[in-house]
């Protein structure tokens, strides 16, 4: 299995990015997705997630209405959809993937996932 992370880099608070995570070795379809950050010296903490019927989930409140979590199961990717972002934003984001059944709710838990990508690197400056 590969989560290939991509779309990080360098913005001016207020700008946007967008991340993709590509999926291979596994079955897209069946798999709960999440996006996750880390900044040096912290704990990774859950973003975002989306459940196999495509139901997004918010975890963090800073940035709800900013941030939007979508998938497209055709090619297997997950998006995050970043806007407004802000200096608290700049982190290294990982995808996750967990193979769930269909009416599960993706978890905020790091050790609900059972795939990971190599993340992606977001730098906001002011």
């Amino acid at each position: 299995v590969q989560l290939q992370a991509s779309g990080g880099g360098f913005v001016q608070a207020g700008g946007f990015l967008r991340l993709s995570c590509v999926a291979s070795g596994l079955t897209f379809s069946r798999n709960a997705m999440a996006w996750f950050r880390q900044v040096p010296g912290k704990e990774r903490e859950s973003v975002a997630a989306i459940s196999r019927s495509g139901s997004p989930l918010y975890f963090i409140d800073s940035v709800k209405g900013r941030f939007t979590i979508s998938r497209d199961n055709a090619k297997k990717t997950v998006y995050l959809q970043m806007n407004s972002l802000k200096q608290e934003d700049t982190a290294v984001y990982y995808c996750a993937a967990k193979d769930t059944i269909l009416t599960v709710i993706p978890s905020k838990y790091a050790d609900f996932y059972a795939y990971w990508g190599r993340g992606t690197q977001v730098t906001v400056s002011s």
